[in-house]
């Protein structure tokens, strides 16, 4: 989705962010995520961001590896940063945004703030390959991505518009995938954090195979 700003590297970007902890929240670059937002200290993140000029948000899951306050769980060491593309009123106090993915992150400092939301110093530089949109999609295995797609189509009795995912890049295509597939939390940290984009339709290909070896044997009813 083309967006009002041009990020050309991590220079363009804020060091310091405001973070959404969301356990099963996927964003990768040029990717779209939309998000329902009814906290109030969420609502207040979404009026700074939007009042401090930069639309900034960064993404994050929780570690439940690790210990941390239910109000203030530990966090990850990676997340995505999107952009505020879209943003919606609801009527009832909700806000219904879309964030465009920039770039992931690695968290260098949480910082103690006033703000009922979290904020982090963060670097981009580990991820400057972000920056280029398709950077090294003609390595993707393209043929074993839509095998495992169809089988997992067929397993769970979905249907998608077929048209529609043979027609697009493989870096919007393994993305979109990534970003839609149901698996928990440590599978969809690990496709963030895949180095590059083969490797993270590798790792898609080999977490959905695994579930679908799994459902052949224990008879599990397909996912919802």
């Amino acid at each position: 989705m083309p967006i009002n700003a041009n990020y050309r590297g991590p220079a363009d970007l804020v060091e310091v962010i405001p973070v959404f902890p969301l356990t099963g929240a996927l964003l990768l670059p040029r990717g779209q995520l939309p998000l329902n937002i009814f906290e109030p200290r969420y609502l207040a993140m979404v009026d700074d961001a939007l009042r401090d000029g930069h639309r900034l948000i960064g993404m994050i899951q929780p570690d439940a590896a690790h210990t941390g306050h239910r109000d203030r769980p530990a966090l990850f060491n990676i997340g995505c940063v999107g952009r505020i593309t879209q943003l919606g009123e609801t009527g009832d106090g909700r806000y219904i945004l879309e964030l465009t993915g920039i770039s992931r992150f690695k968290i260098e400092e949480e910082l103690t703030v006033t703000t009922s939301y979290r904020q982090c110093r963060v670097d981009y530089f580990p991820f400057v390959d972000d920056f280029t949109a398709r950077k090294g999609e003609e390595l993707v295995d393209r043929g074993e991505v839509l095998r495992v797609l169809s089988d997992f189509l067929k397993a769970n009795n979905l249907k998608v518009d077929w048209d529609g995912i043979e027609s697009a890049p493989n870096e919007a295509l393994v993305n979109a995938l990534a970003m839609m597939s149901p698996y928990g939390a440590a599978e969809k940290q690990a496709l963030l954090e895949a180095p590059n984009l083969r490797a993270r339709a590798e790792i898609l290909v080999a977490v959905t195979e695994m579930e679908l070896a799994k459902k052949k044997t224990s008879g599990e009813p397909p996912l919802q």
